[in-house]
């Protein structure tokens, strides 16, 4: 039998899969029950954003130039093309990253973090209405935790998918996620938030138009949800939409590593990291993420 075809994954900039693998298996939450396969290559599922058709594939880079996928799992026979366009946001391929040096050029502290992290980019989660449900599950709850709930959801209701020896799961669609019943270790009011973020979903959360709104009508937009406050809006708009120029008020984490690398004191004012964060720009979303990571290490 012939090898499924490969997609190709065009980019501009600096970039490395090998930098971004255990980040991204980390924040798909891939590593929390399955074995990663051996070398700098991604396994994933999802579900296709709007069809919610299973997808499985494979990603590697042969060569710097070139990052591909190899669709494994295409059950419902998704579109190519669907799949390499919600790819290349999954891995932030889609923004041009051809300027993200220069911003190095006009600050130490980013020129050191490229440095350490080169073509790192930010790993977005499949569609905003699976980064909404995590964000309800995960809501006050350690990390781990939250991650096995996740995972038992999408085992229990999502879509089974083969990728090579490897058994993943889909998220749960929208139209199961309506009529999820109670989950252990989920309180029950979390689950009636997800019921409703199920019911909403299909109109409410689509990516498209969350990129058409301005930044503070769609964090408004997002709080409207059952379960959604200022926080995991700015979590969905960064992680499930996109936005590759934001600077996330509600993300102390973030602050506290800006406080740090910047040498600003303990719990410096937010209007003093935005003004920092100025100098980032068209990519302040990606240095947020070069510093958060830079204190896991």
């Amino acid at each position: 039998m012939p090898s499924p075809p490969y997609l190709d994954l065009p980019f501009t900039g600096d970039y490395s899969l090998a930098a971004s693998v255990t980040l991204a298996a980390s924040a798909l939450f891939v590593d929390k029950l399955y074995p990663l396969p051996a070398g700098e290559v991604l396994d994933l599922a999802f579900a296709l954003e709007g069809s919610w058709s299973p997808v499985g594939v494979r990603i590697d880079q042969p060569i710097p130039a070139q990052v591909r996928a190899q669709v494994l799992a295409n059950p419902d026979g998704a579109s190519p093309a669907d799949i390499r366009a919600q790819l290349r946001r999954i891995l932030f391929l889609a923004v041009d990253g051809t300027d993200f040096a220069a911003v190095a050029a006009r600050d130490q502290v980013v020129a050191g973090l490229q440095q350490r992290q080169s073509g790192l980019r930010p790993v977005l989660l499949p569609s905003p209405y699976e980064a909404a449900a995590r964000a309800i599950i995960g809501h006050q709850l350690p990390v781990r935790q939250a991650a096995a709930i996740t995972v038992r959801i999408a085992e229990e209701h999502g879509v089974r998918v083969e990728v090579d020896e490897h058994v993943l799961h889909a998220f749960t669609a929208a139209s199961r996620l309506a009529e999820l019943p109670l989950v252990r270790g989920l309180a029950t009011r979390k689950v009636e938030q997800l019921r409703a973020l199920g019911t909403a979903a299909p109109g409410w959360l689509d990516s498209a138009h969350l990129r058409t709104l301005a930044r503070p009508d769609a964090l408004a937009h997002l709080q409207k949800l059952p379960g959604i406050g200022p926080f995991s809006a700015e979590l969905i708009l960064l992680r499930g939409v996109g936005d590759p120029d934001a600077f996330p008020r509600e993300e102390k984490r973030l602050h506290r590593a800006m406080a740090a690398a910047y040498q600003l004191g303990d719990e410096p004012a937010v209007e003093k990291l935005e003004r920092i964060a100025q100098g980032w720009r068209p990519y302040r979303s990606w240095v947020g993420l070069l510093l958060r990571n830079s204190i896991s290490r």
